[in-house]
Order: C-alpha cells, then structure tokens, then sequence
C-alpha cells in the first residue's frame, strides 16, 4: 500500500470541514491531515476529532502552526482571501507544496509574487480551479480539442448565480465589499476565465469590460425597511431577499446555512440573523462589488468570447454556446447534472450528451483537484493545473477591473508584462 502524504489544514471552515476534509476520510491511503489551524474553537476542535489531530498539533492562527516548522509535506490553504498571500509565502518559505483556495490574492502584484515564488523555490502551488476536474467540463474540452466543431468563432459563457447566493456571499456575506475581499469578477469568475483560456488553448490579445452595483443600494430599499429582517420589516412579505425565509427553512441544513452557523437549530439560526452579517437587509449593508459584470475577449487568432456574470438569476449554474465553423455547442452545467447538445452544420443533425456530476462538490470537482494535488506531491503524476496555468485567470479579472473602472480596452500582451515587473 502506498503511504498517504500528511498534510496541514489551514481554516477549517464550510471548504476546509465539509469539501477537502472528507477527501482524507474517504480515502486514508492518499491523505492524512496531521495538523490544523483554525481561529474558531468550535471549528478547529470539530476538524481536530474528525481527523484524530492530537491536542498539541492544534492551533488558533496559521502563524502559530507555521513557526513549529515543516510539520508535513502539504499544506491546504482554506483562509480568507486577504489572507492568502502572506500565509502561502510563508508556507512555500517552510517547504510545504501548497492546495490554495482561489483567488490566489486580492491583489495583482501578489498573485504574479506567488507564482514566481513557488516557481524560483521549486515547490507545487496548485489553485482550487476545481471545474477543470469536472465530467461536465472535461467533456467539454475533449470536444472542442476533437475539431468536431471546426475553428471557433465565437464564445458566449455565462456564470449565472441565483438571486439567494448573490444576498448570501457577494451582499451579506465575506465576499461583499473589495476593501477585505477580491473583486467579485476575480472571487467568482476566475473559475471561468480559467476555462475560457484553457478550451481556447491561446491567450487572449484585448479584453474590455462592462459592469456595475446596480439593485443592492440603500436607495432601492422598500419603503420603511428595517436595517434587519428581523426587526420586524413591514415589506418582509414581498422581499425575495428576506433572510428569514431563507435561513430559518427547516429542510435547508446545507449550504448557506453552515456558512451561517455551526448549530443548526432554529434559536441559533436566529440568533445568528439578529447578531450576524446575514441578518441584515440587503439594501442596508456595507457591500460594493458588482451584481452584474461583462468581459469581452479577443483571443489570438482573431476568435471572440464573451463572459456574462450576474446575480440575479432563477437558478445557478453555467450555460455557454460555441459557434465554430462545422457546429455550434450549447451547454449547461450544474453541481448535480448538466447537458451538451451539439448541431452539425452540414448533416443539420443534433446530439445531446447527459453528463452526471462526479461523486462531490461542484460537479465532482473538489475530489478531482485533491487526487491531483496528492498524486503530484507524490510524484505519481504532473499537477493537470500549475500556479502559472492560473495566474492567466487572474490577470484576465485583474485586467476586466480595470478596464470596468478606467473605460478603457487592455492590451494583455502590455498588462502581462506590467504584472510581470510589479
């Protein structure tokens, strides 16, 4: 039996417990966590007894865990945004190969320092860009490569969240306001400039973006709204956004409820709407991200694509159309299911693929980075996905944010560089 790489876990949150956790659990001969870093006590002790961590390999902060030295070969990397930098350096510095959570940084100069850093110091820094390891995409890929559609024209991809997750994550909730967070163009759709890139398989020579907070501002507050949904707000009634009505639900104990607390009673969920972030009306927060973005493409070779991002969506997942010159593509992806339907230009025929998820998160993806990532520290097999592989991604949001705020159209090949010498 092959001996399973230890690894750390830095913040054992809803990624850290419920998503990368049980892939140790479900597989002990690739992976075992020896040690955790967690602020929350509650949390890291939760992560601790699940992986038999003994009391003296437990730490409140990621510093403290670092300063025992290297205490295993790999590191995951589950923290907060803003946090990402300085941990990962620190971690690459002790000798850890690195599994970082996207985005890599908030900040453009960060993310090219971490790539060339892991690269000068010969360590594996791989980025939780978990839907290349999807069925769904994989499938995807495999077609385009194929020819079958002929040369790609044009590209219409699109990230559509549902109106719930936009309140949750990106108006409520750690990702709502850029002064602690990422851009939300960068924390949410650097996953699909990463498959834009990889399916074109050529980088891209222009890009201009479109964008802007349009709903949730004070000044689209129903009349009379309370600075919390629990204040007894009169407009509770018509209001798709009323936090009661989506956290107190008795049948919902997923997701966003772990991200609201770790006791799922009904006192606490309330508790947590009358003290917590996720209480308060959405017209009366503290976010700035946008809640609907574009980012047009020229790739080189002359083909085009286009990124629709947006939040106000009946349900989530991804849809796409590729027109290439011998067929045209249309997709859609969800975590359970998702479908490819393909029309021959000179048959007139169609063919629709049924493509289940694979056995966990985001359509059998987050199993799929983690087998990766573990065999790649092992030496079995290359990272399908290196640090440079997703730095394009990033310069691509860092780049739409840009030219969303100045107006201007980018150069990649000048932006590229700039990043490059920053």
């Amino acid at each position: 039996m092959t001996k399973p790489i230890s690894a750390v876990m830095i913040g054992a949150g809803v990624r850290g417990f419920y998503v990368y956790g049980p892939y140790a659990q479900a597989y002990p001969d690739e992976l075992q966590f020896v040690a955790v870093a967690e602020p929350d006590p509650g949390r890291r002790a939760r992560f601790a007894q699940a992986h038999s961590i003994p009391p003296e390999r437990q730490f409140t902060t990621w510093e403290e865990l670092l300063a025992q030295g290297q205490l295993a070969e790999a590191l995951f990397n589950m923290t907060q945004d803003q946090m990402h930098y300085p941990s990962t350096l620190a971690a690459l510095a002790a000798g850890y190969d690195v599994l970082l959570e996207k985005p890599m940084t908030t900040r453009l100069a960060d993310t090219v320092q971490l790539v060339q850093t892991a690269e000068r110091q010969g360590r594996l820094l791989q980025v939780c860009h978990v839907l290349r390891y999807t069925p769904f995409f994989t499938a995807l890929h495999d077609i385009l490569t194929s020819g079958r559609l002929g040369d790609i024209v044009t590209v219409e991809h699109r990230e559509n969240l549902i109106y719930w997750h936009m309140a949750h994550s990106f108006v409520r909730g750690n990702w709502c306001n850029t002064t602690g967070a990422s851009p939300m163009i960068l924390a949410k759709c650097c996953h699909d400039l990463d498959i834009l890139y990889w399916n074109f398989g050529r980088p891209v020579q222009r890009l201009h973006s479109f964008g802007s907070l349009l709903h949730f501002r004070p000044e689209n507050a129903p009349v009379g709204a309370t600075l919390r949904c629990t204040d007894g707000c009169p407009a509770a009634d018509q209001c798709p956004f009323d936090a009661r009505r989506l956290y107190l639900d008795p049948d919902n104990n997923g997701f966003p409820i772990l991200a609201l607390t770790d006791d799922l009673s009904m006192a606490a969920r309330q508790h947590a709407l009358e003290t917590g972030p996720y209480g308060r009306c959405v017209y009366r927060c503290d976010n700035d991200v946008v809640d609907h973005q574009t980012v047009n493409m020229e790739f080189a070779g002359g083909a085009s694509a286009v990124l629709f991002m947006q939040g106000h969506g009946h349900e989530e997942g991804r849809t796409m159309r590729y027109d290439g010159t011998r067929a045209t593509l249309r997709g859609k992806f969800g975590s359970r299911h998702g479908w490819i339907e393909i029309h021959d230009h000179l048959t007139n025929r169609s063919e629709t693929l049924d493509i289940p998820a694979g056995p966990s998160g985001h359509g059998g993806g987050d199993f799929g980075i983690i087998r990766n990532f573990v065999r790649a520290a092992r030496g079995d097999s290359p990272a399908h996905t290196t640090a440079r592989d997703s730095l394009e991604s990033h310069l691509l949001a860092f780049a739409a944010e840009e030219s969303r705020l100045q107006g201007t159209v980018v150069n990649m090949n000048d932006f590229r560089q700039r990043a490059e010498e920053s």
